[in-house]
């Protein structure tokens, strides 16, 4: 097996630094939609692909997915779909919007009995 060149971590290294440099100026980009004044479901969309444009970048170059093999990648996609259904499945589950009060949902609770006073009937 042939040593790897310095060209090759040279490239990479100049890529990293390009991708490094990418991440912050979509930071940047991401803290001044933040303080827009724009509709929130905007800001809102705008924040979420901007944020899963960070995230492939990272995981597919600083994770090193876009050298391994494809099995790999392919096992990170399935850990990371089930999380993701995971983690909303437990945000349904726990959302207090969702959750009525006792009263709405025709349930109520009755006050505790009053204690009575010794001799009294």
């Amino acid at each position: 097996m042939p040593a790897p060149s310095i060209h090759t971590h040279e490239g990479k290294f100049h890529l990293f630094i390009q991708i490094a440099m990418l991440l912050a100026v979509i930071t940047g980009l991401e803290i001044i939609i933040v303080y827009l004044p724009i509709a929130k479901w905007i800001v809102v969309a705008s924040l979420v692909v901007l944020s899963l444009v960070k995230f492939l970048f990272v995981i597919f170059a600083f994770m090193h997915l876009r050298w391994d093999r494809r099995f790999c990648t392919i096992l990170f996609f399935i850990g990371l779909f089930l999380a993701t259904l995971i983690g909303w499945a437990l945000l349904s589950l726990f959302n207090s919007e969702s959750s009525a009060p006792l009263e709405t949902a025709g349930l109520t609770r009755s006050a505790p009995a009053a204690p009575s006073a010794p001799g009294i009937a």
